[in-house]
């Protein structure tokens, strides 16, 4: 297993405080299956969004004030998460596993988990797969995401993000 890099627990618990307390999202449109957004709470950072058919919701994104990049998924059927701790969890790339740390926090009432990554090109990485599946810290599976469209979607972002400075 690779073990990927993230940052401190004090700053991702920081920016997820934030994130619970998150300003509106600024709509940039609909590109290839994914939503187009900018997050003022995240310094402007652009990132894509989807919805799951299990409501979960799926954000791939750049942190503009930490300068890194992040995935982020809320559902609300995860009602034991807490604002805060951290998770030990594992993910694939199309089989490719690696470990990482996943903040919890709430956006609303809704429960989410956000795994950031030092180098921001590792967004784009996982854009290039196929599948990512996301383990929880008991080895279950979490969830399984089709990452259909999420390189093109991610085109957009990352000219965005150079459109936001």
């Amino acid at each position: 297993m690779k073990k990927l890099t993230t940052l401190a627990l004090a700053a991702a618990l920081s920016v997820s405080a934030g994130l619970a307390q998150a300003q509106e999202l600024i709509d940039k449109g609909f590109v290839h299956g994914w939503n187009l957004m900018v997050d003022p709470a995240m310094g402007n950072g652009c990132l894509i969004q989807t919805v799951y058919q299990d409501l979960s919701l799926v954000r791939l994104g750049y942190d503009a004030t930490g300068n890194r990049g992040y995935f982020v998924v809320f559902n609300k059927a995860w009602g034991d998460i807490k604002q805060g701790e951290n998770y030990a969890i594992r993910f694939e790339l199309d089989g490719e596993s690696f470990d990482a740390n996943a903040t919890g926090f709430k956006q609303g009432k809704v429960p989410g988990a956000i795994v950031f990554f030092k180098d921001r090109e590792f967004v784009h990485a996982i854009a290039q797969r196929k599948v990512m599946k996301i383990y929880g810290q008991t080895g279950q599976e979490v969830m399984a995401i089709d990452l259909k469209g999420t390189a093109k979607a991610l085109e957009y972002a990352r000219t965005c993000q150079q459109e936001q400075g």
